[in-house]
Order: structure tokens, then sequence, then C-alpha cells
């Protein structure tokens, strides 16, 4: 919290943040505004629902300490950039960015809000350093509901491809390094997030389609057509890398793409050893890499699940009830914020404690367990007392809003009917 105390323009904000960011942390079954403040001790949620809407502080730049944060404790010189979308599922149509689109939480079409993020990967851990929220053309064509969900009134509407751009950019506007870049088809099928990351002289890994239409020396064929030709002695068994059950082994090749621009381009295959399925990249470097080096590569882009995995379940990434985009950017800022602590602090016990043959290392949900057991606040049964009685208070006026707001409906009806 030290890091970004100095971008809160009053104490109070920066001492609330800091509890919000302990609430993150905790082991509350749900974690929003109201259960994070009696958790911490406070009187009423609304010091919480200030701080995301109305309070003084810049969350890009609270993004911009996560990020150097990150980087700084995580770094890795063949670290990967990781590029990937999540939905969380809402419910209503206020919110900023909602509308009926493919969430793959749900692994269907449903009333979603997607936000494209950005990890950083290397050997040692990693951890999401960028956000954006994908705003549909539903959204940006109406002013006025964008205004009223604090989106500026001439956002224009931008592809999931050049979000992950915009980020890409500033990560290494703000002189950091990385060699490789990787994300799944929705990335690598988009021809100017390619070129940008070549006129910028980053390699990537990118997952395109077995449709996608590739150039060799005998001309242009679909990806799928090429695999179907390489001979038994092109294919090679190799590592994607550690998973929960070991190393995940596929067989692998390669073949080499006439490409215009500078560089070297390939297309990358890899082919599931029991059921045959296969998965295609386009590939870009500078210079020729080996074929390990791409799987490597293209190994760490499951990296991206992972963290969306444990910062949703373990810092609240998605656990946001919050409608306005100045609040949606506060939260996840803050919920990074949280996960990439808990991930610095795996790194930092693994280097300082390596764990006997009988335990395995500290994880991230365990590191999460002990800091709340330790740090967390204990209230007392008077606090508990007050909560109860507010909580009820507010349900009441909450009851007795919805019927007057129901009865008025039912009179204009009649009335209309009268009519």
């Amino acid at each position: 919290m030290g890091r970004i105390a100095g971008r809160f323009a009053r104490v109070e904000a920066r001492r609330r943040a800091g509890r919000l960011a302990l609430g993150l942390l905790s082991d509350l079954p749900r974690k929003n505004c109201w259960t994070i403040a009696e958790w911490a001790g406070e009187a009423t949620p609304h010091g919480m629902q200030h701080l995301l809407c109305r309070a003084s502080w810049d969350a890009d730049a609270v993004r911009d300490d996560v990020r150097a944060y990150v980087v700084e404790q995580l770094h890795d010189e063949r670290a990967v950039l990781v590029v990937d979308e999540t939905g969380d599922l809402k419910k209503g149509t206020h919110t900023v960015g909602v509308q009926r689109q493919y969430a793959g939480t749900a692994g269907r079409i449903e009333n979603s809000q997607v936000a494209v993020y950005l990890v950083y990967a290397g050997e040692r851990g990693h951890a999401a350093v960028d956000r954006e929220l994908y705003v549909p053309r539903s959204w940006t064509c109406e002013p006025d509901r964008c205004r009223a969900a604090g989106l500026p009134e001439d956002k224009a509407f931008a592809t999931k491809p050049e979000l992950a751009g915009r980020m890409i950019g500033r990560f290494l506007d703000a002189g950091h390094h990385v060699g490789w870049v990787a994300g799944d088809e929705v990335y690598g099928g988009n021809p100017p997030l390619r070129v940008l990351l070549e006129q910028r002289g980053v390699s990537y890994v990118l997952a395109v389609a077995c449709s996608a239409e590739v150039t060799t020396g005998a001309g242009k064929f679909r990806a799928d057509t090429l695999a179907a030709n390489v001979p038994k002695r092109a294919w090679q068994k190799l590592s994607a890398g550690a998973g929960a059950k070991g190393h995940r082994f596929y067989d692998w090749a390669v073949i080499d793409l006439a490409d215009s621009g500078p560089g070297h381009h390939q297309l990358l295959i890899r082919r599931n050893r029991t059921t045959g399925e296969r998965a295609y990249y386009r590939c870009f470097s500078p210079v020729p890499q080996p074929l390990a080096t791409l799987v490597r590569v293209a190994g760490s882009r499951w990296r991206v699940e992972e963290t969306f995995q444990s910062g949703k379940g373990l810092a609240g990434l998605d656990e946001h009830q919050v409608r306005r985009f100045t609040s949606w950017s506060r939260w996840v800022t803050l919920a990074m914020l949280a996960h990439a602590f808990l991930a610095v602090i795996r790194t930092a016990e693994h280097a300082r404690h390596p764990s006997p043959d009988d335990l395995i290392p500290l994880t991230c949900n365990e590191i999460q367990r002990l800091f709340t057991a330790l740090v967390g606040p204990t209230p007392d049964a008077v606090h508990k007392l007050r909560w109860s009685l507010w909580r009820r208070r507010h349900q009441a006026r909450s009851r007795t809003s919805h019927y007057h707001r129901q009865a008025a409906e039912h009179e204009d009806h009649d009335l209309q009917l009268e009519y």
C-alpha cells in the first residue's frame, strides 16, 4: 500500500483503500462494499462506496504502480506477456459494458461484462498488469447511455485486439522489456495487432484458426492443409510446461512461412498425442528461434487462466457490484494489486524457504489463509449487532420503495385502461 499512497488526495481515502485491499484478501464468501465494510469494522458501507465512486484518486496511476511492482518482483528475462479476455455474468442492462455476449466463464452467450487483461508470466510467478473494459457497439452508439455509466460521450468502439495493443504499448512505453507475447485466436487472427508487435520488435506466438491462410514458398494454404502434409519425422514430442498433473506433452511441428516483412515467420502446429486434435499458431521473431522456445511461449498462454482463477477466487476480481466505469476501474485495479501481493509473497517464500520433501511449496491459497488469520480484524459482538440492525433498516427502506414504485406502476396502468 505504501507504493500507491501518493495516488490519493486525502489520507482518509488512502486508509480506506488499504482496508478494501485487505478485505479483498480476506476469506469472505462474498466480497462487495457491504461485506468488506462490515469485515473491516466500518459502521456503514457508505465510505467504501464513496472510495469507488467519488473519492479523488487515479485508478490508472495505481495500475501503473501495480505493473511496476509485478515486473520488479517477478522479473524474468524469459517472461511472456499473455493477453486474454474474461467475462463476468451480470443482470440487467445498466452496468457499464454489459450485453448478451459470449462469456468464457459460462461457456455460452450470457448477459455479461467482458474485460481484456494483460498478464506478466514468468517462471517464478504471474499476475495481471493491465486491464481494459470491452465496451460493445451497442453502448458506443448511445451517448446518453455511456454518459449515465460514466463513459466519455465520444467513446469510440475498440475491438479486443485493439485493447490488447493499447495495453502492450503502455507496457513498452513505460520502459519495461519483454521478449514475447502470447494470445488465443481472437488476437492471432488480427493482422493489425501482429503488425504492431512486429513494428515494435516484439516476438509473438498467437493462436489462429485451422482455416487461417498462410503463405509459404509454394503458395498460400490453409493451416490445416499444411498440417495434414507434415511428414512423420517432422513431429517432435515436447512439453508445453508443467500442469497440475505433471508435464503436458504434445507432438509439435513447425513450418517456415514466406512473409514480405522483416524477421522470421513460422506456423507452429500442436497435436494431441491421444486424440490427434491440432492447434495452430502464427509465430514471429526478429531472429530464428528453436522449436523448444516457441513451444515454451505457446505453453505460457495457460498462465492467464490460472491468473483469472486465483484473481477471482482469492481477490474478488469478478465480485464487483458496481455500474459505473470509474467504480469498475477502481475495483479491478485494487483486486489486481491484492492478487499481485499474493503472487509476490509466494515467489519470495519459495526463494527464502524451500519446502522439505514432505510439503508442497506454499500456494497463493495457503498464503491467503495464513494472511487472513494473522492480519484480519476481529469485530466484537456489538459491531456485528450494529450491522445486523443497519442491514435490516436498509432492506426495509428498499422494500418500501419497491412497493411504492409497484403501486405507482399499477395506478398508471389502470389509468391507461380507463382512457
